[in-house]
């Protein structure tokens, strides 16, 4: 990745964001107008930080990028090692998941009538620059993998809260649930206001 990064299209994504959420939109138009600036963003792979895309040999990374000062969102890469996944789990919350770099495959779940998960169609496959949505509405129970066995996929996730603080529940195929909070695998954000390297002095 060039050093000659591009921070201004998170600083322009997160402020659009931002402004919409300021307007108390329905989720319907919140992911609809989300969904177009993710695509946007993860259209162009200049951006995101290399330590922000540091895979780890034993699990999938999440990495805070920015979280809105009110928590009304917050904006993550998900680093995904060569055949990588997640348990089958939830958010809470609305979410959007675009693809930045490799593929992903994401299964939905929903419950029989005992309550039992059940795949729900075919998983779908996310390459660079599609974007998929999730939200208690629509269907948030899922799996999400790498596509690929010997090779890095990075996704970019923007949800509905402060996704690492937030309680959700994995989930075996019986239904039975186990709570968690996720967290994240940094412990600083990257610096994406420093205008002054943008604009510098004559």
């Amino acid at each position: 990745m060039s050093q000659n990064l591009r921070p201004e299209r998170l600083r322009h994504f997160i402020d659009r964001l931002a402004g919409l959420l300021d307007q108390h939109p329905d989720e319907a138009a919140l992911l609809d107008h989300g969904q177009h600036w993710l695509a946007e963003l993860v259209a162009h792979d200049d951006w995101l930080p290399d330590e922000l895309a540091q895979p780890d040999p034993q699990r999938y990374q999440q990495f805070l990028l920015h979280c809105d000062s009110r928590q009304r969102f917050s904006v993550v890469s998900f680093v995904w090692g060569p055949g990588q996944q997640t348990p089958i789990h939830d958010h809470r919350v609305w979410g959007l998941i675009g693809m930045l770099r490799g593929a992903e495959h994401s299964q939905g779940f929903v419950r029989d009538a005992h309550g039992a998960l059940l795949p729900h169609g075919a998983p779908v496959r996310l390459a660079p620059g599609q974007v998929e949505a999730v939200s208690p509405r629509i269907g948030d129970i899922h799996q999400v993998s790498n596509a690929y066995a010997d090779q890095v996929s990075i996704s970019i996730h923007v949800y509905g809260g402060n996704i690492g603080a937030v309680k959700r529940a994995v989930y075996a195929v019986d239904g039975s649930e186990k709570p968690f909070i996720s967290g994240y695998s940094n412990t600083r954000l990257p610096n994406i206001w420093d205008l002054s390297k943008e604009n510098p002095a004559p």
